[in-house]
Order: structure tokens, then C-alpha cells, then sequence
């Protein structure tokens, strides 16, 4: 689920700062980028990440600035090796540029400056520790507010889905008819063809009246829409469960489409396919 977090301290002259950000994956995706400093500390910080935020796809920035640098440290050596390089191939060339331009050309040139590395320090590291714990408080408190939006989403086209299988029993009596009416011209094809093979037909009888048959179609698919619900109310992680289950309502309502043989039933299913396709989505972004 997304979610942002950041989180700054001043510790011993130097401004520390936390940011997290979280997008939508159903897989747990980690980026992680620390100073060189406390790159020993990467597996740690990875290991917190994974425990407290469980998915998603994780971008965590460790930033450390340092006030006391305010000069940088140059390589006055490697500086002077360059330009009297540069000045020579110059002066071969028979070219004559300004002192001004071969500084600048210098300076773009690399490992110029030296860097001082720093000593991890186990003070700043638990501070450190501290500010993630913060900024993971504030990625979490930012998906409990989304996480209620699409709970409540979910639950209003869930319930929606339910509302409607009442609505399918008002067309039960012209289903019988329809299925009375393909029975007896069965029953007519049967008797004009002179056909003695009681058993054949008994069987035919059974097939119709199994294949239109759609009571334990309603009852799967309301049970599937109450599981659903209560799965989603409970304090864990549910996110493929709820995919499972989203499935098994896609298959009663399927079912129940090929066996509609009538028209207004026939929408009935396809508004119950538009609200089941709106869950699936949301529950892309459940854990």
C-alpha cells in the first residue's frame, strides 16, 4: 500500500534525516540508500523494513549532513599534477590558454577532492534507529487511513454483489417456464420419434434439471460474499486469502451466468462482474 514517512534530527552538528516512501506491489520491493558509512548496517535496516511495513515496494533514503564540512578537501597535489599536464600538452600544441581556463578545466576532472571516511558511530546509530522506528510509525499510520477507504469500498460492492441474488429469484418463475417449455419439446421429440428407451429420457430429464438448476449457485456465492467480509475484518495478514476467495465469487457468478437462460439475469451477472472486477483491484493493495 503507498504511504510517505520523513523524520529529521540534529545529532552532534549534523542533521539526520529518514525518508521513506511505499508504493502499491504485492511483493515486498526494497531500495535501500545509506551513506558508505553504515553500509554494514544495510541487512539491519533491510530486516526492519521487511518486518514492519510486510509489502509493497519499499524506497528508504538515509541522509546525513555534516555542518562541520564547510570547505572542501582538496588534492592540492593531484591538482598541480594535472594542470602541469594540461599545460604541457598545451604548450606542444602550440596553444596558449589562460591560467583561468586550465583551472577550470582541472577542476572538472576527477579525484580532486578527498574524502574522509567517517567512523560509524554507535551513538548516531541509535539515533538512527529511533528515526526509522518514527518514520515507519508514519508510513503505517498513512496506510491505516487508506486501508479503511478501501475497506469500506471493498465492503460497500461486496454487499452489492449480495443485494443482487435476491434480485435473481424474481425471474425464477420465468425460468421454469422456459425449462418447462424445453422438457416438453424434448417429451414431443421423444414420443414422435418412437424412441422405447425410458431410461435415455429419464436421463435427459435429470440433465436439464441439473444444468438450470441454480439454488446452490445463490448459496455458494452468498457465502463466498459473508467469508470475504469477516476475512477481511481480521487483524493479520489477509491479501491472498482475499484473492482466493475473490476467485471462488467469480466462479459462482460465472456459473450462475451459463445457466441464466434469460435476459434480465443475464445483467444481473454482468453488474455482479463489474462490482467483483472494482474488489479484485482494491484487493491488489491489501497485504
Amino acid at each position: 500500500m503507498t504511504g510517505y514517512g520523513k523524520k529529521s534530527i540534529t545529532f552532534n552538528n549534523k542533521k539526520i534525516s529518514v525518508e521513506i516512501k511505499s508504493l502499491n506491489s504485492k511483493n515486498l520491493n526494497l531500495q535501500v540508500r545509506i551513506p558508505e558509512s553504515y553500509n554494514s548496517k544495510d541487512l539491519e535496516i533491510r530486516n526492519v523494513l521487511s518486518e514492519e511495513l510486510k509489502g509493497g515496494k519499499i524506497s528508504f533514503t538515509l541522509n546525513i549532513d555534516n555542518h562541520e564540512r564547510n570547505s572542501l578537501n582538496l588534492n592540492n597535489e593531484k591538482i598541480s599534477f594535472y594542470y602541469k599536464e594540461l599545460e604541457t600538452i598545451a604548450l606542444k600544441h602550440n596553444l596558449k590558454p589562460e591560467n583561468e581556463q586550465l583551472l577550470q578545466a582541472v577542476l572538472r576532472l576527477p579525484d580532486i577532492t578527498e574524502n574522509e571516511a567517517e567512523e560509524e558511530n554507535p551513538e548516531e546509530w541509535k539515533q538512527i534507529k529511533s528515526l526509522i522506528k518514527e518514520t515507519i510509525k508514519e508510513i503505517q499510520k498513512f496506510r491505516l487511513q487508506e486501508g479503511a477507504s478501501a475497506e469500506r469500498d471493498i465492503t460497500e460492492n461486496i454487499q452489492k454483489i449480495e443485494q443482487l441474488i435476491p434480485e435473481v429469484e424474481k425471474y425464477e418463475s420465468e425460468r421454469i417456464e422456459t425449462v418447462k417449455e424445453r422438457l416438453n419439446s424434448k417429451l414431443k421429440e421423444f414420443i414422435d420419434s418412437g424412441n422405447q428407451n425410458g431410461d435415455r429420457f429419464e436421463q435427459e430429464i435429470i440433465y436439464f434439471l441439473d444444468k438450470f438448476d441454480i439454488n446452490e449457485e445463490k448459496i455458494r456465492l452468498k457465502n463466498h460474499c459473508s467469508f470475504f467480509i469477516e476475512t477481511m475484518q481480521q487483524n493479520e495478514v489477509v491479501g491472498n486469502k482475499l484473492g482466493f476467495i475473490a476467485q471462488e465469487i467469480g466462479r459462482e457468478i460465472n456459473t450462475l451466468g451459463s445457466k441464466a437462460n434469460h435476459a434480465e439475469i443475464q445483467k444481473i451477472v454482468v453488474n455482479m462482474k463489474d462490482y467483483l472486477g472494482k474488489v479484485k483491484e482494491q484487493s491488489l493493495n491489501i497485504l
